[in-house]
């Protein structure tokens, strides 16, 4: 049995153009010519132009398409590296449409959409830049837990912390805040005391007073929290927590607030 091209487009739904082109490269080829001249094709033209429509669905090549159907390329290969290639498009064009979605609901400028389109490795070499200049080789498991992993596939309000966590991650003032608070003193001590229904100024604040500064003289505490009570420290934590997923953090600032205002009254005594 032969057929036509305009029988094999009624056959398959393909234009006699698409059928020709195919056959020009040699993914379907004529089997024989009728004595007008014209192209005629075997019975297995129609399942071959039916498996070629499919594979250029899915975006193989004709290259690709024409190694499948003369068995030079395994098509369960052929099709497991395709789907990996989608799955990689896929995730591109789910971080594009993370930040035109950032873009929209924030107005970013030019340079912020250029931090998001950094690769997995450029980011980590951003942030690992940032902070091994903080924490000098030293606090480990501080500086792991201050780390962002922006996830492959990321929501947009993760694009935006994570573009507002660069930015901080590229100022120096900040930087040199971070070191101060690790330089001067390990203020998670201050967290054993539960002072915030203590009036600071009272004399009930004092014994707490005392024992924070049984080590270090008041005014050197004092410089201290005011160095350590940076605003930023919280937007850096709260936006590490969107990009991780994690629960949002507590800030230590309430407690800063209070032995910062407790200290200072006693400084003036």
């Amino acid at each position: 049995m032969s057929y036509t091209i305009g029988e094999l487009a009624r056959r398959t739904g393909l234009t006699v153009k698409a059928i020709r082109f195919y056959s020009d490269r040699g993914l379907v080829p004529p089997t024989d010519r009728s004595p007008a001249g014209y192209r005629l094709y075997g019975p297995d033209a129609v399942a071959r132009l039916e498996l070629v429509r499919t594979l250029r669905e899915l975006g193989l090549d004709l290259k690709t398409i024409r190694r499948v159907l003369e068995a030079e390329a395994d098509l369960p290969g052929v099709a497991a590296a395709h789907a990996e290639a989608l799955h990689v498009q896929i995730r591109v064009l789910q971080l594009r449409r993370a930040v035109l979605l950032a873009v929209a609901r924030r107005g970013i400028q030019e340079t912020d959409i250029l931090m998001t389109t950094l690769s997995a490795q450029e980011r980590d070499r951003l942030i690992a830049e940032f902070l091994d200049s903080v924490f000098d080789g030293q606090f480990a498991g501080i500086r792991q837990s201050m780390t962002p992993v922006l996830p492959q596939q990321p929501e947009p309000e993760q694009v935006e912390a994570w573009m507002e966590l660069a930015e901080l991650a590229k100022d120096p003032d900040f930087r040199e805040s971070l070191r101060t608070m690790l330089r001067q003193r390990d203020f998670s001590t201050l967290t054993l005391y539960d002072v915030l229904h203590i009036d600071p100024a009272s004399p009930a604040a004092d014994p707490i007073v005392q024992a924070a500064t049984k080590d270090c003289e008041v005014d050197e505490l004092l410089a201290w929290l005011r160095a350590a009570n940076d605003p930023r420290r919280d937007i850096y934590m709260e936006r590490l927590a969107v990009i991780n997923g994690w629960a949002a953090p507590e800030s230590p600032a309430p407690l800063f607030d209070w032995f910062i205002e407790a200290l200072s009254v006693r400084a003036l005594d």
